[in-house]
């Protein structure tokens, strides 16, 4: 093997590494979005729901915020 292809096979070894590390970071970042996107979700009804008389609503949303906060902090 040529000092060459010796260089290119060491570049390409690295870069399927660093390829699969960026995978993985790129779906944890997909992950973390998502997971805010629906606290948002959730604030806005908890915030519909305090300016209703439907208390079991709130209840309901405040439930579904604590769920979120337990997924994300437990990760």
């Amino acid at each position: 093997m040529t000092a060459k292809e010796k260089a290119r096979e060491l570049i390409n070894k690295h870069l399927n590494v660093n390829l699969s590390q960026v995978d993985d970071l790129v779906d944890g970042i997909r992950i973390r979005l998502a997971q805010e996107n629906a606290l948002i979700t959730v604030e806005e009804n908890i915030y519909t729901s305090e300016n209703c008389f439907y208390k079991e609503e709130l209840n309901y949303w405040l439930d579904v915020r604590c769920e979120l906060n337990t997924l994300i902090l437990g990760e």
